[in-house]
């Protein structure tokens, strides 16, 4: 059996991010999982997602910490509440604050291994480092600040359609 990733939880009126919804075919449709108190996603991008010949543009760097760092702030509020990441009403989050430090250019052909550590929780925030590789290279630094999707931001059911 596949083990789940937080993305397979996600309600379907939430599910339709570039970054990280299963719904959107566009998509990058990343998976993120837990490993111990960790957060571990890997990505390989694409022959299109280059920046210049050889390496992955920075723009898609970004895009995975972004939605690396919110699963993994969903996935940490609902251990904390000591609720599966299905329960309704869902909790979700946002990015409020996104920075990357580029260590070195992303070799382009390799998968990307991102780790997510919580550093804060407090209230409906939650701050996320990360971390990109490239097998044992570090690539990139990141940190988000998520903060919960509030109920009347939410999309109707209907959304995608």
């Amino acid at each position: 059996m596949t083990e789940r990733a937080f993305q397979d939880d996600y309600p379907d009126d939430l599910a339709w991010c570039y970054g990280c919804g299963r719904l959107n075919p566009h998509g990058h449709q990343i998976r993120s999982f837990w490993d111990g108190e960790e957060t571990v996603c890997t990505f390989t991008p694409k022959p299109y997602h280059v920046a210049i010949p050889g390496y992955v543009y920075g723009g898609l760097i970004a895009s995975l910490v972004d939605c690396h760092s919110t699963g993994t702030a969903a996935a940490a509020a609902c251990r904390a509440a000591g609720r599966p990441l299905a329960a309704q009403p869902p909790l979700r989050f946002l990015t409020a604050a996104l920075h990357v430090d580029y260590l070195r250019p992303t070799p382009l052909g390799v998968p990307l291994e991102l780790r997510g550590r919580v550093r804060e929780m407090k209230g409906r925030k939650v701050v996320v480092e990360c971390e990109v590789r490239a097998g044992e290279l570090l690539c990139a630094r990141g940190e988000v600040v998520a903060v919960q999707v509030p109920d009347e931001l939410r999309p109707s059911e209907s959304a995608g359609g």
